[in-house]
């Protein structure tokens, strides 16, 4: 079996801009090529799982996500680094669907399409559901702490980060 990090997509591997339709605005945070090449080469699949609630509220089609997934993974390929899979809720937070984070359903997915071993693995993301998603799946966690704080009642990471520097020093 192998192991993996998840990684949330909007405000933790690129800059959150919204609901982005435009695939030339998508950047990468700072830090990421480097990080994820880094994990890549301890040998962890690399998976993103992402809640796009604007598919569900009529803001964005699936075409638009596909358009800036595609984006990033251009932008990551140009910096050597291949990404494994690609996981979306398409459904707003009302449709109570059973795939939306922090249910751990898509890393579910991931790992059986992966054949990936979940208690190897890890999730990164930079808000709490993303958290509560790994834990839930059973993978180690680690919070980019962007710009909120943490609710006492919100369930805590393994580890915390202030960027993907210190995310790096996690697997070196």
């Amino acid at each position: 079996m192998h192991k993996a990090v998840f990684l949330d997509r909007d405000g933790t591997i690129i800059y959150d801009t919204g609901y982005p339709k435009d695939p030339e605005i998508i950047r990468l945070m700072p830090g990421v090529p480097e990080a994820l090449s880094l994990i890549k080469q301890k040998g962890f699949k690399l998976i993103i799982v992402s809640n796009q609630s604007g598919i569900g509220r009529g803001i964005l089609t699936e075409n638009d996500v596909d358009r800036i997934n595609e984006r990033i993974l251009l932008l990551l390929n140009l910096k050597g680094i291949s990404i494994d899979g690609i996981y979306y809720c398409p459904h707003n937070p009302e449709e109570a669907c059973s795939c939306r984070k922090p249910s751990p359903e898509m890393l579910f997915r991931g790992a059986i399409d992966h054949n990936v071993d979940l208690s190897k693995s890890f999730m990164i993301g930079d808000k709490p559901s993303d958290i509560e998603a790994g834990k839930r799946a059973g993978c180690k966690t680690i919070l980019i702490c962007n710009s909120f704080s943490i609710d006492s009642n919100e369930t805590l990471p393994d580890f915390f980060a202030k960027n993907w520097h210190d995310i790096l020093a996690y697997f070196s």
